[in-house]
């Protein structure tokens, strides 16, 4: 229901603004802007359920081989103690909490390609167990807000950028960067934990969080340690090595349970390309939306509000330039992406501005995009608090950006 209403609010925002920027301002070219945004948007939300095609095929492929191998089922005994408090709805040692772990993983790791493939095949196990299927189960939710807060252990490609750009140090927001997204993935699971009644002052979840603190901190001291160059290729390879290992883990997985590794794999391969096509209707409504709010120049005045009242309280204002980067992040990737580049062009790599629309883009998620893809995979229709929660994990992840950024570079 809230999607609902903030998808059509895209729509009414858009065009209240284009009226009014015709009929007060006299830009003949804004209404065919908007209208030339929902061609060439829904023609990307095509491409990109195209381009998901070959890449799901692929990794349900690979899941179904680590299914019927036994890896999954493993997994999911392992991680139950912490699972089985975060989403109490999911029967012990269930196939779909290692489903979970394998998509988690894949984010942290900024394995995009490999998370959505393994996050969806994680929502139709969800599937099975929700006995409304029109509507998000609270394992689904706690789910979705995991995927939307964005935890990221490795941030290449925001690195890769900034040395594209001039950075003389690309590498100096990595630490940045996770402690913010580990700030805002601390805090979904906090807020939604509140919605759900879900009690976390428990001795696993507090040994759990406890642990993965001391986790990040190691891994904080032992990029610390890397010179730029070091941590770009240690990041790099570090990520694919794991990528490739988990593929060929599954296979020796099939072939010591002497299952039919090459069927095995056809047929999640098959349920890869059904559910590429089942997304694009979803994937089309949200894009559209957002291009026309773009496109119809709301963003950019909303930009300019926020910096105007802050210049007026008498607050600094020069996080505000790199604005852009965290209001489109939850709606489009790509355009949270060509914001930070924006920002880094516009301010230069290393200005203030430059190194924090970095860290708002490595702190959070794109909400909009994984609720639509996700719910929309599986025909889920009312996300309850799912968007609330996702977009209060944003909130944290934002406001934790700009209090790191400032502690590094102001």
């Amino acid at each position: 229901m809230v999607l609902n209403y903030i998808w059509i609010s895209f729509f009414l925002i858009a065009f209240i603004v284009g009226i009014i920027r015709l009929i007060f301002f006299g830009d003949t070219d804004v209404m065919p802007a908007i209208m030339n945004s929902t061609f060439e948007t829904s023609k990307t939300a095509f491409e990109i359920s195209l381009g998901l095609t070959g890449v799901l095929s692929l990794w349900m492929g690979v899941m179904k081989i680590g299914e019927k191998g036994g890896v999954v089922q493993a997994l999911a005994r392992i991680l139950s103690p912490v699972f089985e408090k975060l989403f109490p709805e999911i029967p012990k040692n269930h196939p779909v909490v290692g489903n979970i772990f394998m998509n988690i993983s894949a984010n942290m790791l900024g394995l995009d390609n490999a998370a959505t493939p393994l996050g969806l095949k994680a929502m139709e196990g969800l599937q099975e167990l929700n006995q409304k299927k029109d509507t998000a189960t609270n394992a689904m939710i706690m789910f979705l807000v995991l995927n939307t807060s964005g935890l990221t252990l490795i941030p290449v490609s925001i690195m890769v950028y900034r040395a594209q750009l001039g950075a003389a140090q690309p590498a100096d927001v990595f630490i940045p960067i996770l402690l913010a997204t580990f700030c805002s993935t601390l805090a979904g699971i906090i807020i939604t934990s509140l919605y759900q009644r879900i009690n976390l002052l428990n001795r696993t979840l507090l040994l759990a969080f406890g642990g993965v603190s001391l986790f990040m901190a190691g891994i904080i001291y032992g990029f610390s340690q890397l010179n730029d160059k070091m941590m770009g290729i240690v990041g790099t390879n570090a990520a694919n090595v794991i990528l490739l290992l988990i593929i060929v883990l599954f296979i020796y997985a099939g072939m010591r349970r002497k299952i039919n590794v090459y069927d095995a794999f056809i047929d999640g391969a098959k349920e890869g390309f059904t559910t590429a096509v089942r997304i694009i209707p979803y994937l089309v409504a949200i894009l559209v939306a957002i291009g026309v709010f773009r496109a119809s120049g709301a963003m950019d005045y909303l930009i300019d509000g926020i910096k105007y009242l802050v210049t007026q309280s008498g607050f600094r204002s020069d996080w505000v330039e790199a604005m852009p980067t965290a209001l489109m992040k939850p709606l489009s990737g790509g355009g949270a992406r060509g914001m930070m580049v924006d920002a880094m062009t516009t301010y230069g790599a290393d200005s203030f501005a430059g190194r924090l629309s970095c860290i708002f883009q490595g702190s959070t998620d794109t909400t909009f995009y994984i609720i639509a893809v996700y719910f929309g995979s599986v025909g889920i229709s009312r996300t309850r608090h799912a968007v609330t929660c996702g977009l209060l994990a944003d909130l944290a992840g934002v406001l934790s950006a700009i209090a790191i950024c400032y502690l590094f570079f102001g």
